[in-house]
């Protein structure tokens, strides 16, 4: 749990590398929660609150430092296409991060070694239109339209008082120049990842590109990749220390892929922690599992890291 006496998130990644969770839905969907509606996992945040409680928890008592808030689908426009007025989506969103205050509560309580802290996950535009359209980018809407979607929700999760913004999954070198403008003067630091494929975004831009985006933007404390392969997480990393200049942040997902249409996962597992050793060699300092990597992949990287 962060505390007055504790280090600051930006204090903490000086003495990284910190353990991120892991994919907070499969962790939903293993404890039997249907995540099948375009809500994804922010459902839960009004119809089972202490189910996302006790995912978090799962996490940081596996030896995450750092939970990742159940809002990455939440948006002021998916729950009004659930007849949920913006007054109730911003209770929502506020209560993703007070969630995970409180798994890090009971956490700690249990013996969970802290500090513990809440990133409060933003995803991108297409997370919200739940057709696919996240991992490719390419909407259609100018930058200005952008942070017009993004700026109302990361206004209400900064003052929800997380330790950090999430701006994950972030497709298009475009959406991203959106969320660096939507997170100026919102007082809260923030890290940027983006999903890639080789050394380019999901939308085709040279990643190199990317990372360098928010080199000069001191409200971003990382920059990185996540729910890529681990193959692609291995490219990255030291291309976003490189190009950024900044702490790498790095969280692939199990290197299975994920078909829109049919709302599953194929493929074969990739995910190692035995790759921790080379990502923080390269500048990973924030260092995690997205989709489909569970509370024991965690575990184990959490065991690379502290030996």
């Amino acid at each position: 749990m962060s505390t007055a006496a504790a280090p600051s998130f930006t204090d903490a990644l000086t003495t990284g590398p910190l353990v991120l969770d892991g994919g907070l839905s499969n962790q939903l969907e293993s404890a039997g929660h249907d995540l099948s509606d375009a809500l994804w996992s922010a459902r839960l945040l009004a119809e089972a609150p202490a189910a996302v409680v006790a995912a978090h928890r799962t996490y940081y008592e596996a030896g995450a430092q750092v939970a990742i808030t159940a809002s990455y689908q939440a948006t002021f426009e998916g729950f009004a296409a659930r007849g949920i007025g913006a007054a109730e989506a911003a209770e929502l969103l506020s209560r993703s991060v007070e969630l995970a205050r409180e798994a890090a509560r009971q956490a700690t309580a249990a013996g969970a070694a802290g500090p513990l802290y809440v990133a409060a996950s933003a995803g991108p535009y297409g997370a919200m239109l739940a057709d696919g359209s996240e991992y490719r980018g390419r909407y259609g809407l100018s930058v200005a339209e952008l942070e017009r979607f993004h700026r109302p929700r990361l206004e209400v999760l900064a003052a929800a008082g997380p330790d950090v913004l999430a701006l994950e999954t972030v497709p298009d070198a475009d959406e991203a120049r959106a969320l660096l403008r939507a997170v100026r003067g919102l007082g809260v630091p923030a890290w940027l990842s983006f999903s890639a494929a080789g050394e380019h975004t999901r939308a085709g831009q040279p990643l190199e590109d990317a990372f360098a985006l928010a080199s000069d933007v001191p409200e971003v404390v990382a920059v990185g990749v996540n729910c890529c392969t681990p193959e692609d997480a291995d490219q990255a990393v030291a291309l976003a220390a490189r190009t950024s200049g900044k702490p790498v942040v790095v969280y692939p997902n199990s290197g299975e892929s994920w078909d829109a249409q049919a709302r599953a996962w194929c493929g074969t597992p990739a995910f190692s922690a035995d790759r921790v050793a080379s990502w923080t060699a390269a500048g990973a300092r924030l260092v995690g599992g997205c989709c489909r990597v569970g509370p024991d992949a965690v575990a184990a990287l959490a065991r690379q890291l502290a030996g």
